[in-house]
């Protein structure tokens, strides 16, 4: 999501006249939650075009299937929910049938399979010129712990990242796994103030944490983890900055509580402490030779031309 997707959605927000009693996390964050007397749901929805998110000329419809839902799950492991049920709706272009739409479904379905999330309905479409699009709209509830926003970081916070980051062109925006389980995990371990999915490139989800807290931040270039696929690129930590579609969990917490995290971490997927919120609502990157450099926006822009 760009500046420009950010304003539109912030528009939207100032527009909705949503009751924060009945909708305590609304427009602006990776799921919005919907209060139902005692309890809450999580809504989110992702829609995947082909030759945009994936291209069925080299993908097969089974992996197309499997990254749409995929995706929403990384809405909910941004936000530290336990996914229950998804609908999807696609629209088929010319040529597409029963065998095309069952491997589409077999992909889906996979990949809800691995958190318990039931494809439970949806919609089919079709038309002559269009591309092959699919949206999945996917609920979700609280797992025992409080859901983490995108505005709760605090001046002071440890910035950290799970697994690596980079490479996503070389297949990996295929066949991610969600982070699910492991934002549970570090959602019950430590108080997390602020989460995202890192899904347009670390450097414009790091500016959305840092837009929405009203804060600034720096990262060490030295400790961002740059994943084997992006190492083979000619500029690997552009590749980890803004490539996008990694999938990753990019979070901010206490200095005490991240030691503490870093220290009962037990899990397969790594944690790495990258960088420090601070007061300056500026992101700026410390490179290796100890230049201080202002760090732009460079992700996916999906208002770009």
């Amino acid at each position: 999501m760009s500046a420009r997707e950010d304003e539109i959605t912030a528009w939207f927000a100032r527009h909705s006249n949503l009751s924060a009693a009945d909708f305590p996390i609304g427009i602006g964050d990776d799921m919005a939650q919907v209060r139902l007397e005692a309890e809450s749901v999580f809504v989110t929805t992702d829609m995947l075009l082909d030759g945009v998110h994936f291209d069925l000329r080299q993908a097969t419809l089974r992996q197309a299937g499997y990254k749409a839902m995929a995706v929403s799950l990384s809405d909910c492991a941004a936000m530290a929910t336990m996914p229950v049920a998804a609908v999807v709706s696609v629209a088929l272009p010319k040529g597409f049938g029963e065998e095309e739409l069952k491997l589409l479904h077999s992909g889906i379905v996979s990949a809800g399979e691995k958190f318990g999330c039931a494809l439970v309905g949806g919609d089919i479409t079709s038309w002559e010129e269009g591309p092959f699009a699919i949206s999945v709209a996917m609920l979700s509830k609280q797992a025992g712990n409080e859901p983490v926003k995108r505005s709760g970081a605090k001046i002071g916070d440890s910035i950290c990242v799970t697994g690596s980051l980079g490479g996503a062109g070389c297949g990996k925006h295929l066949a991610f796994e969600p982070r699910v389980k492991e934002a549970i995990k570090i959602a019950q371990k430590a108080a997390v103030n602020s989460m995202i999915d890192v899904s347009d490139g670390l450097s414009s989800d790091l500016n959305r944490i840092c837009r929405q807290s009203q804060v600034g931040a720096i990262i060490n270039a030295e400790q961002i983890p740059i994943s084997d696929e992006a190492r083979t690129s000619k500029e690997p930590l552009n590749s980890a900055l803004n490539d996008g579609e990694d999938f990753e969990l990019l979070f901010t917490l206490s200095q005490g509580q991240c030691e503490k995290l870093l220290n009962d971490w037990d899990g397969p997927i790594p944690i790495t402490q990258i960088g420090e919120i601070t007061d300056t609502k500026r992101m700026q990157i410390k490179m290796s030779d100890g230049r201080i450099t202002d760090l732009e926006s460079g992700g996916y822009d999906h208002f770009s031309d």
